[in-house]
């Protein structure tokens, strides 16, 4: 917003003596204030979520992170935050040089947008919108239940002997959509994803159209530079990145539970939670305090995202996202965790979700990246002392 907030230089003209001393001198062209912008941005909120991910960071060993928070009706952004960062006065100002060298060194990349341009495996998190797609395609019903012993079969044409295994992170027992989404069993949303023996699945074309619904795969039009559309894969993008190879019934399963080539960015994780809250309408995420574009509706029905969000609200009260069941707010979440790295040995940690549960208002989007796989404390426990606070500071925002 920098042509805006300058302004234009005046110009004036003036005499000196042989001493130095102005005798005479004429404003020709008086200078121009900029204009005022008045931001969203909620400062104590703001320095908050930044040290939330900072503290997380540096205790459990994380690499960075990023977080946001959003109005889920007017796309305002009250918080949006990217770690490490960087002072833009030194910056400016071109010193201290041993500063500068410290940022550019940094292996974290400071200078990384996060939230904006960082690009990372969503995991779980896509399971609301996995769950929302298989209920408008009449795939399953919320009351029917799958059973998960820990793992899926499926038969190898060319070697009996040698299934393909995919495993669940535990076995659940016979879950329904809500015990699906609570307890993040994969098993459920493998078979409703890709389909398993009688059971329908939506299959790749039918999860790529709804998550591009929900604005994944797209720019979300925030007004700042080098926003990314992320990926979500399909036989097209397999057959182009590896040599042609065909899509198989595998790469769905993965992709239904947010791994495989999937990427995103936290704009639109935290954009597309907010449609799943305010009941289907998808909003652009801006900093203009007062403001509201035109939002555009998803096209799922308000019942079905009714499901959802009491699935998300069971993740908080009994689920994977118990860290954020915070005396004096209802919060409904959905957490995820990517595995990253070659031999996976690395991990990111997710939260999705938004509150007050019956009329909510706020969305919020965090990620801790990039730590030894098996660190336990990442997102759910950074949002955690956001929330916290915001029932100390912000009780208005949690009625």
């Amino acid at each position: 917003f920098d042509s805006e907030l300058r302004g234009a230089n005046g110009l004036e003209i003036s005499e000196s003596d042989a001493s130095g001393d102005v005798v005479s001198g004429a404003v020709v062209r008086p200078p121009q204030s900029g204009e005022d912008l008045a931001l969203s941005l909620d400062t104590g909120l703001q320095k908050t979520l930044y040290e939330a991910i900072q503290r997380r960071a540096v205790i459990s060993g994380w690499q960075g992170g990023a977080g946001a928070l959003m109005d889920v009706t007017s796309g305002e952004l009250l918080a949006l935050v990217s770690y490490p960062s960087f002072d833009p006065a030194v910056m400016s100002e071109g010193r201290p040089e041993e500063t500068i060298d410290s940022y550019l060194s940094d292996e974290r990349s400071p200078f990384l947008d996060r939230p904006v341009s960082g690009l990372y495996t969503p995991g779980s998190v896509v399971k609301p919108f996995i769950a929302t797609a298989a209920l408008e395609e009449n795939v399953i019903t919320p009351e029917k239940k799958i059973l998960s012993t820990g793992s899926i079969s499926i038969p190898n044409p060319y070697d009996p002997s040698l299934p393909s295994v995919f495993r669940d992170w535990r076995a659940h027992g016979w879950v329904n959509m809500y015990d699906a989404i609570a307890v993040s069993s994969d098993v459920y949303f493998y078979e409703v994803g890709g389909g398993y023996e009688d059971q329908q699945g939506l299959g790749i074309a039918k999860i790529e159209a709804y998550l591009r619904k929900f604005g994944f795969g797209d720019v979300t039009g925030i007004s700042v530079a080098g926003e990314e559309t992320g990926i979500i894969p399909n036989p097209e993008w397999k057959a182009e990145h590896f040599d042609g190879e065909r899509w198989l019934l595998g790469n769905t399963y993965h992709t239904a539970i947010g791994q495989y080539g999937f990427q995103a960015t936290l704009l639109q994780l935290v954009r597309g939670v907010a449609a799943i809250a305010n009941g289907g309408t998808l909003v652009t995420p801006h900093v203009f305090f007062g403001s509201a574009f035109p939002g555009k509706p998803v096209g799922v029905s308000r019942d079905n995202l009714k499901v959802v969000r009491e699935g998300m609200r069971q993740a908080v009260l009994r689920g994977t996202a118990q860290a954020v069941n915070i005396p004096g707010m209802e919060v409904a979440a959905k957490t995820g965790t990517a595995e990253i790295g070659v031999r996976k040995e690395s991990t990111n940690s997710l939260l999705i979700g938004f509150f007050p549960y019956e009329n909510p208002r706020y969305a919020f989007a965090i990620v801790m990246e990039r730590a030894k796989a098996g660190t336990l404390e990442g997102a759910p426990a950074a949002m955690r002392e956001v929330l916290e606070w915001l029932v100390v500071n912000r009780s208005e925002m949690i009625d």
